[in-house]
């Protein structure tokens, strides 16, 4: 099981009160881990990545492991303590402005 840690905003879309635990048939990946929370709540679709493109929205990020993940491909490996339950996997809403 890999945990996820949603921004609020997305917490109320998905109807979930924190932390959720997603798990994933193969490969731990980014890609895979996206692909299963859009499986798993439908209504995050397009969200947290483009419908079309399937990359990442510019307001969103992704950490892990104190690690800032947004940049990297979709198909690299997770950090072994996210992959494994240990840590986290964090989507952030990021802010602009000054």
């Amino acid at each position: 099981m890999i945990r996820v840690v949603l921004p609020h905003h997305l917490r109320t879309l998905a109807r979930v009160g924190g932390e959720v635990e997603i798990e994933i048939g193969g490969p731990a990946t980014r890609g895979a881990l996206l692909d299963a929370i859009e499986d798993r709540y439908p209504m995050l679709r397009g969200t947290i990545r483009d419908h079309v493109t399937r990359k990442r929205r510019p307001f969103v990020r992704f950490f892990a492991c104190g690690e800032d993940l947004s940049d990297t491909p979709a198909d690299a490996p997770l950090p072994g303590p996210v992959a494994g339950g240990a840590e986290p996997f964090l989507i952030v809403g990021a802010l602009a402005g000054g």
